[in-house]
């Protein structure tokens, strides 16, 4: 008679910021592999949950003390809670400035050791499409979203250092199911990449904060991972697959975002507010 063991998974509770999100429903599905159980919160309404190791709780990330009470009891955090698109200045520091800062304050206070932030490639949305960059690059964030991102690396190094917390930031790209564009056929990162990203910033040891772009193996390469290959993130799929159906649309002016900068169109997004009209 042989007695079947079941391995223990490497987390006992894993906390999935951002939920209900496109990406975040994706993962809330594949972090059971990781944890006994996901607990996952969002401003906005989920899936209700399916059983005691599916956790659904909503939160404002701008509430400190709910994000302190939301982080209790559980050992590593998959933050990708926040705006994902350019806005104003304002829901922009509520939600991903203040919002992450409360995040690590809660990881701070509750002893969680390891952090994935979903972070952007548009913290260096200005490079040109010419260029190759690496995570050593200097910054060139190209809106307030692209800013809060930056913050948010800014902050995991500071909490690395001063209290131990690991981070892996990672830079996505474009992960939707195909590219939807020209330009996301050097940007897409596929669902079944990004999982395995996801793993590895869970999984990779003495990560310290490491900074890694989101991106799967496609032909146009604009970001060189050459300084996260501690992580082991080894991307299988390409956008080769769609480009004879993307490049069928309609072609974009020379001077068009999209075709120059590698944040595309968040290089010309804003500003937000009214231009105060003055006398001559």
């Amino acid at each position: 008679m042989t007695t079947q063991t079941t391995q223990a998974k490497p987390f006992n509770r894993i906390l999935l910021t951002g939920a209900a999100g496109g990406l975040g429903q994706i993962l809330r599905e594949t972090l059971q592999v990781h944890a006994d159980t996901v607990r996952s919160s969002d401003i906005s309404a989920m899936a209700p949950s399916r059983g005691a190791h599916d956790e659904v709780i909503n939160c404002n990330l701008s509430d400190k003390a709910a994000v302190a009470a939301l982080v209790e009891g559980v050992d590593a955090i998959v933050h990708l809670g926040g705006i994902s698109v350019e806005r104003s200045f304002e829901e922009i520091l509520e939600a991903n400035i203040r919002g992450t800062f409360h995040v690590y304050e809660a990881a701070r206070l509750h002893g969680v050791k390891r952090i994935v932030f979903a972070s952007s490639n548009h913290v260096t949305g200005f490079y040109s499409q010419d260029e190759q960059i690496d995570a050593h690059s200097p910054r060139r964030p190209d809106g307030y979203y692209g800013l809060s991102k930056a913050y948010g690396e800014d902050l995991a190094t500071f909490y690395f250092h001063r209290y131990g917390i690991e981070t892996v930031s990672l830079r996505i790209g474009s992960s939707f199911p195909e590219p939807r564009n020209l330009r996301m056929l050097a940007t897409w990162l596929s669902y079944t990449d990004l999982e395995h990203l996801i793993a590895r910033a869970l999984l990779a040891s003495d990560v310290g904060h490491s900074v890694v772009y989101g991106v799967s193996a496609n032909r146009d390469q604009w970001w060189n991972n050459r300084h996260a290959a501690h992580l082991g993130f080894a991307p299988q799929d390409s956008s080769e697959a769609f480009r004879a159906k993307v490049e069928q649309q309609p072609a974009l002016a020379a001077d068009h975002p999209d075709r120059l900068y590698q944040g595309g169109a968040f290089t010309a997004a804003g500003p937000f507010e009214t231009p105060t009209q003055t006398r001559s």
